[in-house]
């Protein structure tokens, strides 16, 4: 129990120390904006910058909320404290490789490493994906951990009735729920089975992604059936469309459809790119999420009758 409280107290502290970072990333805007040290001409909303500064102050909120969330949980030792933290690790297995390499793509050109320095750094961001998240699925897993939290919480919640499957599937609905927030940022840009959508068109077919994903999550949560039908049908339709456009596409083409800063479309018009290279890295993620939809399947369609009912309460017979 020491252990995990200290565990919980570390991600507290983890959690305030990224959640103040959010506020002081916001200054960022003034420091590239008009009259800013760092301002250059097209900087505002559909530029990369912009984009990415926005990007960043929401994975601060939302890593801040989820540590803050589990700390207590630890702190506390509740039950679903360590389903839920079982569940994320899993879920970071499935899409964290591309949030990785653009991390790692973000401090080699906005920092000038050494080769020293940038293999160190490729070495810790390789280990960020595997090795930590697997150490942690040991320890969380491991006999000792799991009766800490289930001696010191009696009681399962919602939570742990969730088969794991069906659970991250959840929780991967709702990470893309907010990915899918991005794009409009880049000017609305929607893939669409060999083309793509942009400007209010692409922000109507991203909102339309979004609700309906939302709709699916809820379905989900509640191990609906139909939520697994469509689960498996959204995920397929949305990496065939994605793997198709920009397979079928340039990244010139991509470029114009952006509208990037000229400084920025200089920088980036040279990068090696081909569309298949973007179809593997974005394609990947949702095919694995499609596979976890395939995985979660007994979760939705098992047999109610054979789920495990709580146990009731049986009087002896009274002695009159």
């Amino acid at each position: 129990s020491i252990v995990v409280r200290v565990w919980g107290a570390l991600w507290v502290v983890a959690g305030v120390g990224v959640g103040l970072l959010a506020p002081i990333e916001m200054y960022s805007f003034a420091l590239f904006s008009t009259g800013g040290p760092f301002y250059y001409e097209g900087f505002g909303f559909g530029s990369l910058m912009f984009a990415n500064i926005a990007i960043q102050i929401a994975g601060y909120y939302v890593i801040a909320a989820l540590a803050l969330v589990l700390g207590y949980g630890h702190l506390k030792i509740r039950r679903w404290a360590r389903t839920l933290a079982e569940a994320l690790l899993w879920s970071w297995l499935v899409v964290g490789a591309p949030l990785v390499v653009l991390a790692f793509g973000i401090l080699v050109t906005a920092k000038d490493l050494s080769l020293l320095g940038a293999l160190v750094g490729a070495v810790a961001f390789a280990a960020l994906y595997l090795i930590v998240p697997g150490l942690l699925l040991w320890f969380y897993r491991s006999r000792g951990v799991r009766l800490t939290f289930t001696t010191h919480d009696g009681s399962a919640g919602w939570v742990e009735a969730m088969p794991m499957p069906a659970l991250v599937l959840l929780c991967l609905s709702v990470f893309y729920v907010i990915v899918l927030h991005f794009p409009i940022l880049l000017n609305g840009i929607y893939p669409l089975f060999g083309s793509f959508l942009t400007g209010l068109e692409g922000i109507v077919a991203l909102t339309l992604s979004i609700a309906c994903l939302i709709l699916i999550a809820c379905g989900v949560a509640g191990l609906k059936r139909w939520a697994w039908w469509a689960s498996l049908l959204y995920w397929l339709l949305l990496a065939a469309s994605l793997v198709v456009a920009l397979i079928l596409s340039s990244w010139e083409e991509m470029l114009s459809l952006m509208v990037f800063a000229p400084l920025e479309r200089e920088a980036l018009s040279g990068v090696p790119l081909e569309g298949y290279h973007l179809a593997a890295f974005f394609g990947l993620p949702l095919l694995l999420t499609a596979v976890v939809v395939l995985l979660s399947r007994r979760s939705f369609f098992a047999d109610r009758a054979t789920k495990p009912q709580a146990p009731e309460l049986v009087l002896p017979p009274s002695s009159g």
